[in-house]
């Protein structure tokens, strides 16, 4: 597509950066693809408000909110991907044509090669570090089910 050109991104993250510059960019998906994502049961929680919709022409909905907003989706990806190593990741990054599968084989990697890294003890505790989430309803009454 036109709007997914080469993009890159560095940036150090900190609980501001990523308020201000990672979260809040959306997920984006092709319009073409909506239907058949929903029939498979994916997709269900997007909506024109917290998802960009592209078609052939562009974006559909709204403007973006960022002029490298897919990028910066794509690291938010990145970070959640490897969230799921169980520890806050310290180290230098680089992505390139990233996407789900290969971070999380990644953060399984990471834990398989136990002399790789090592554990530090954080000079704040992590638990205080607060960052605004959004949880919409109807998700947060589906995982509870």
């Amino acid at each position: 597509h036109p709007l997914l050109r080469h993009q890159s991104r560095t940036l150090r993250i900190n609980e501001e950066t990523f308020v201000e510059e990672i979260a809040p960019a959306r997920t984006f998906g092709f319009l073409k693809e909506i239907e058949m994502l929903r029939q498979r049961g994916l997709a269900l929680g997007g909506s024109l408000e917290n998802a960009i919709v592209l078609g052939e022409t562009g974006v559909l909905n709204n403007a973006l909110r960022f002029e490298d907003e897919f990028v910066r989706h794509k690291i938010l990806d990145v970070l959640g991907d490897l969230a799921l190593v169980g520890y806050p990741v310290m180290g230098h990054l680089v992505a390139h044509r990233g996407g789900h599968a290969l971070h999380t084989s990644f953060a399984a990697k990471i834990l398989e090669e136990r002399d790789s890294w090592k554990l530090v003890e954080a000079s704040i505790d992590p638990a205080a570090v607060k960052v605004p989430v959004r949880v919409p309803v109807t998700s947060a009454a589906r995982l509870a089910n």
